[in-house]
């Protein structure tokens, strides 16, 4: 019996040339934010790579960032904390949210840093060092008012009293305290003056243990511009790299330019429904482009009808339904050329459409469109 037919694996858009959807990615707007936040924090500041440096790419977000005043790396998992290492051998990298399970000995052959929110956590920590021969260096982390990670102030005590046992055994070495602002983007609210209130009060408990950790670390992008009582010994920032500030206070430089071609234009009369579910019915003639770009890229579905792209130096709204792959914008009577270049977004110093704008659109934060932009988007860094 022959062998079944197969099809040739086609090669991923990305490798196409420049007919393709590009992210442009200018990590001197990273490097600017940096010295902001360094000048701002008056500390140290850990640059918070986590989420392929916020779809900016890892590796060149953590190099920018060190070499304009970052001091520290950090990021939720394990694995992307071990990419940050590589990106440089000295800094101190810090890993915060691990299942109970995680590969400790793999953290601490790469000298990362881990957070310990439960006694379940140490206990873990503990063993894996205890195989290992390895003393894990490790931040307690206390819920101050999130409900989310951390450990409930009612654990706390036995948390940092397990932690002494732990140290004194040369398991580990408590380093640091942090914790987390639930509502920091808004200043004046009760939470961000019990939160410190919270972080501080722990740090005495864990004292009063025979703890002494040296990094209290609390605020990250919003609350390190909005509140100087928040930034104790190191702030974390990882939005306002990117130059989002979830604060509204501050404008920061944006890092993205998202670009794709015009790949059909066709002249429709009135009454033409557009896309899935006709969702958009003309209401004149007009002039449709189609955009080789959708939702599998990362632009978000909710801002169908709603979103504008700009071509030709104009803004034309998005018509129907945004699909996996393309959308269609309404030229109006000023058609383009194919492989005319169409700004779906950039920093707006050009009048183009930015990431909050699209944000806007789709009922979201800007910190959903960064980091959803997908990997068959063409990425050029410079």
């Amino acid at each position: 019996m022959s062998a079944p037919a197969t099809c040739p694996r086609q090669p991923p858009r990305n490798t196409t040339g420049t007919h393709d959807p590009v992210l442009e990615i200018d990590l001197s707007a990273v490097a600017a934010n940096t010295r902001h936040f360094a000048h701002t924090a008056g500390g140290e500041v850990l640059a918070v790579v986590k989420a392929d440096g916020f779809g900016h790419g890892l590796d060149g977000m953590a190099r920018t960032a060190l070499a304009n005043g970052a001091t520290w790396l950090g990021a939720t998992s394990i694995a992307e904390a071990v990419e940050a290492r590589a990106a440089d051998a000295d800094a101190p990298v810090l890993s915060w949210l691990n299942p109970v399970d995680a590969d400790v000995t793999t953290a601490c052959g790469h000298r990362i840093d881990l957070a310990v929110p439960s006694g379940r956590h140490l206990a873990a920590v503990v063993e894996a060092c205890t195989r290992s021969g390895y003393r894990a260096r490790v931040h307690l982390q206390l819920d101050t008012g999130m409900a989310r990670d951390g450990a409930a102030p009612d654990e706390w005590p036995e948390l940092t009293a397990a932690a002494r046992r732990a140290e004194n055994a040369g398991h580990i070495t408590v380093v640091g305290v942090m914790g987390h602002l639930p509502r920091a983007g808004e200043p004046g609210l009760p939470p961000n003056t019990t939160g410190p209130q919270e972080l501080l009060h722990g740090v005495e408990m864990a004292r009063q243990a025979g703890l002494r950790p040296s990094v209290r670390h609390l605020a990250a992008t919003a609350a390190t511009l909005t509140d100087p009582d928040t930034h104790l010994d190191m702030v974390r920032i990882g939005a306002g790299l990117v130059g989002i500030d979830p604060s509204g206070s501050t404008r920061l430089g944006s890092a993205l330019r998202l670009t794709a071609p015009v790949v059909q234009v066709r002249r429709v009369p009135a009454g033409t429904g557009i896309g899935y579910g006709h969702t958009h019915v003309t209401d004149r003639a007009t002039t449709l482009a189609l955009l080789p770009i959708g939702y599998a890229d990362g632009l978000p579905r909710a801002a169908s009808n709603r979103a504008q792209v700009m071509v030709a130096s104009r803004w034309c709204p998005v018509l129907g339904m945004i699909s996996m792959d393309q959308l269609v914008v309404d030229l109006g009577d000023q058609p383009v050329d194919p492989d005319t270049e169409a700004v779906v977004f950039g920093p707006g110093d050009d009048g183009e459409p930015t990431v909050d704008d699209w944000a806007h659109w789709a009922g979201t934060i800007p910190h959903e469109i960064v980091t959803g932009i997908g990997h068959r988007v063409r990425r050029s860094i410079r």
